[in-house]
């Protein structure tokens, strides 16, 4: 099954972040047999150059590739898209029409107004029809909820048809809330469960980037019915396992 009818019909969904803009990273992991990778736009400096080869790469493993873009631009998603990902998570949504505008940069019209190019995603030109039938019924938009703003219209947020799921952003949440990094400050956590409940009582998919390599959390998670997981990322994966092993070495 596709990865926009998993996440519209409610199924867990596992990914992870590639912020490492190298090909073999992308390949080791692929190991971890995830649903979806996101490439990082916002906060790495991959480029545009660079982003297309990763989704290259991981096509390549049968794994789809998001992007989550530097801002909510309709250049910088058009680039995305034409670079042949399966859909972009989009920051910093405060409303519905946010929302809307970003669907607007996903979407050819009449749906949409994005601007209609031949890239890799068109085969280049020679695979255009099959792309636009492909992109209006299997692109998907992923709006990132990472401030108070966005949590006081997250109802409205929600109803908008072609939005297919969000993902709690906590730390921004947590800082524009004036609690920089206190994830677990009572209204901050007040907050989530803002969100969480709009989302159960519409079944609308929601999700969270757990930044911790640690499966616990993400069983937490499921168990509470989030369905859009992020599960840490490269940088991550490595460097705690190299931590672990040194301070275990050291310790012997």
């Amino acid at each position: 099954m596709a990865l926009k009818q998993k996440i519209r019909s409610n199924q867990l969904t596992l990914g992870s972040w590639i912020t490492i803009g190298h090909h073999s990273v992308v390949e080791i992991m692929a190991k971890g047999k995830f649903d979806w990778l996101a490439i990082d736009m916002e906060h790495s400096p991959i480029t545009h150059e660079k982003c297309q080869e990763l989704i290259l790469a991981i096509q390549s493993k049968n794994i789809s590739p998001l992007v989550r873009v530097s801002s909510n631009n309709s250049v910088e998603i058009k680039k995305a898209m034409d670079s042949g990902a399966s859909g972009v998570i989009v920051p910093m949504v405060l409303s519905e029409k946010d929302v809307v505008s970003a669907i607007e940069s996903v979407k050819y019209p009449p749906i949409g107004k994005r601007g209609v190019g031949l890239s890799r995603a068109q085969d280049y030109g020679f695979g255009f029809d099959n792309y636009y039938k492909w992109q209006k019924n299997n692109s998907i938009v992923i709006a990132q909820i990472e401030h108070i703003d966005a949590v006081n219209n997250i109802e409205k947020i929600i109803n908008i048809d072609e939005l297919d799921a969000v993902i709690i952003g906590p730390y921004d949440l947590s800082s524009s809330m004036g609690y920089p990094g206190q994830l677990n400050h009572n209204d901050v956590l007040g907050a989530i469960n803002l969100i969480e409940q709009a989302c159960k009582k519409k079944k609308f998919p929601f999700g969270c980037h757990i930044i911790d390599p640690d499966h616990k959390i993400i069983k937490e998670k499921i168990s509470n019915g989030y369905k859009f997981l992020g599960f840490s990322l490269d940088f991550l994966f490595m460097g705690e396992k190299i931590d672990q092993e040194m301070r275990n070495f050291r310790n012997e």
